[in-house]
């Protein structure tokens, strides 16, 4: 079975990017913060950052992790959905394994 890169979209990123995601791409993996099987809503953001900073010290002890995209400040929601979709048709999962990254790239 082929991998797919998969999205988790944070619960500050309109639920609208996700639509407009699926539009294009219905059979894109795609889930927000509060859907099934997803982090919690109300998720604080200094825990979000404590876990990426310990994601940040778990590559440092040679370990893991599938990939962690950040976005930049005032990007657009086109500009933000322009941008996954590129991701997901140029890229192959492991191009973000291990990587922490920030959008636009």
């Amino acid at each position: 079975m082929t991998q797919t890169i998969r999205f988790l979209l944070d619960e500050n990123i309109s639920r609208s990017v996700r639509n407009q995601l699926l539009f294009h791409e219905p059979g894109l993996d795609v889930i927000c913060v509060g859907d099934e099987n997803a982090l919690p809503y109300g998720t604080l953001d200094p825990v979000i950052l404590e876990w990426i900073e310990q994601m940040k010290e778990h590559l440092a002890q040679g370990k893991h992790i599938p990939g962690i995209l950040l976005l930049r400040k005032r990007v657009s929601m086109s500009e933000l959905i322009a941008e996954l979709l590129l991701i997901w048709h140029a890229s192959e999962p492991d191009e973000y394994y291990d990587h922490i990254r920030y959008l636009p790239l």
